[in-house]
C-alpha cells in the first residue's frame, strides 16, 4: 500500500449522498488519517466532522468540496496548514487559490479524489 497521506477534506458532510461524505470513506478504507472540515458537526464512520478551523500539523492533502465563493475563508487557513498539495475537485477550481498555492509552493492539482484513489494515483 502506498504511504499514509494525512488529508484535511474541507467541505465535509454527513450526507451520503454528497462526495465528500464517499471522499471520506473511501480515504479512511485507504488507510488516509482524515480530518473533515463542513458547515455543520456530524460524522461519517470513525471521523468526525468539525466545524471550525482546527489547527491540523502534517497535512499531505487538501481536498475541496467548497465552491470558490465558500472557499474564501478557509484561503489564508489552507495556505497556514502548509500542505503538500490541494486537489481542486471538480466544481471547486479558483484561480485566486491556484495562484496563492503556487506561490507557496503548494501543488495544486484540477482532479477527483475518488478518481485517484480508485486509480491507484492518490
Amino acid at each position: 500500500m502506498a504511504q499514509a497521506k494525512k488529508t484535511l477534506v474541507l467541505g465535509a458532510s454527513d450526507n451520503p449522498a454528497r462526495y465528500s461524505y464517499l471522499a471520506i470513506n473511501k480515504l479512511a478504507s485507504h488507510g488516509h488519517p482524515v480530518v473533515a472540515i463542513g458547515k455543520k458537526l456530524g460524522k461519517v464512520g470513525d471521523v468526525q466532522i468539525e466545524k471550525d478551523h482546527l489547527p491540523v500539523t502534517g497535512v499531505d492533502t487538501v481536498t475541496l468540496y467548497l465552491n470558490p465563493m465558500n472557499q474564501r475563508e478557509y484561503i489564508d487557513y489552507i495556505l497556514d496548514l502548509k500542505p503538500k498539495r490541494i486537489i481542486f475537485n471538480p466544481g471547486t477550481e479558483n484561480e485566486q487559490l491556484i495562484t496563492k498555492a503556487k506561490e507557496n509552493g503548494i501543488e495544486p492539482v484540477i482532479g477527483c479524489t475518488l478518481v485517484m484513489l480508485s486509480i491507484g494515483n492518490y
